[in-house]
C-alpha cells in the first residue's frame, strides 16, 4: 500500500533549522581530523556554520556519513514527537548532484526516530574533505509510520519574499520536493541505500574508522 503524504507550513516542528543538520561547531578556521569531512553551510541570507562529521562511505553515487552527540537540549520535536535530543546521532547520506541529503534520526539510546530530508544545493565537494552547500528552507519528514511531511514552506516562502534567495531558486526547491512526494507515493523513496543502514552498521564503521586513523603514522 502507499504511504500517505501531507503538506504542512512549519506546524508542528520545533527547531532552529540550522543547527538541526549536523553536529554544530563553532565558525572560525575550523581544522577536521583523518576520516572525516568537513561541511560549510549557508543558511540565507548570510548565516555560515561549519560541521563537522565521520565519514563512513566515499563512491561516485552516495557519501555516507555520521553526526555523533548531537547536542540537543531540549530536544528537538517534529510532529510533537522527539526526533533528536542530546546525545542523539544522525546518519547522513549526501548525493552528488542531488538537490536534497537524507537523514535518519535516532534518540540518545538509538532508537530510530524518523526519516528527514534537507533540501539544498547540490554539494561541491573541495579537495581536503571540505564541502559547500546552502539550504533551501524546504524539508521532508517521514514517521515511524510511513507518514510524509512537507516542512517549512512559510520559511521558503519569507525568504523568497526578502530577495534571500531567487525565484529560481525557490521553484527549484518546491520541485524537488514535489520529486519526493511523488517517488514515496510510488515507493521509490527513500533510495534502497539508504534502507540499507542503521545505526548499528554506522557506529560499526564509525569505530574501524576511528581505529585507522589512529594506525596512521603522524607526519613530521
Amino acid at each position: 500500500p502507499h504511504r500517505r503524504s501531507h503538506g504542512m507550513d512549519g506546524v508542528g516542528v520545533r527547531w532552529d533549522p540550522p543547527y538541526l543538520r549536523r553536529t554544530h561547531l563553532p565558525r572560525p578556521s575550523v581544522t577536521h581530523p583523518p576520516g572525516t569531512v568537513r561541511i560549510d553551510y549557508l543558511r540565507p541570507p548570510n548565516r555560515r556554520d561549519v560541521f563537522i562529521q565521520k565519514l563512513l562511505l566515499d563512491t561516485p553515487q552516495v557519501k555516507v556519513t555520521l553526526a555523533e552527540d548531537i547536542p540537543f537540549d531540549p530536544p528537538i520535536r517534529i510532529q510533537d514527537q522527539i526526533a533528536l535530543e542530546a546525545g542523539s546521532d544522525a546518519v547522513w547520506f549526501t548525493f552528488p548532484n542531488c538537490w536534497h541529503d537524507i537523514g535518519h534520526f535516532h534518540r540518545a539510546d538509538g532508537t530510530f526516530t524518523g526519516t528527514y530530508a534537507n533540501i539544498l544545493t547540490p554539494p561541491i565537494f573541495l579537495p581536503g574533505g571540505r564541502w559547500e552547500t546552502t539550504d533551501l528552507f524546504l524539508d521532508v519528514w517521514i514517521d515511524l509510520e510511513g507518514t510524509l511531511w512537507i516542512l517549512d514552506r512559510d520559511q521558503l516562502l519569507e525568504a523568497e519574499e526578502k530577495g534571500w534567495i531567487s525565484p529560481g531558486l525557490a521553484q527549484r526547491a518546491r520541485e524537488e520536493v514535489a520529486r519526493i512526494e511523488r517517488e514515496h507515493k510510488a515507493g521509490q523513496w527513500p533510495p534502497e541505500v539508504v534502507l540499507g543502514w542503521d545505526l548499528d552498521r554506522a557506529r560499526q564503521l564509525s569505530s574501524r574508522t576511528t581505529q585507522a586513523a589512529e594506525r596512521r603514522p603522524k607526519s613530521r
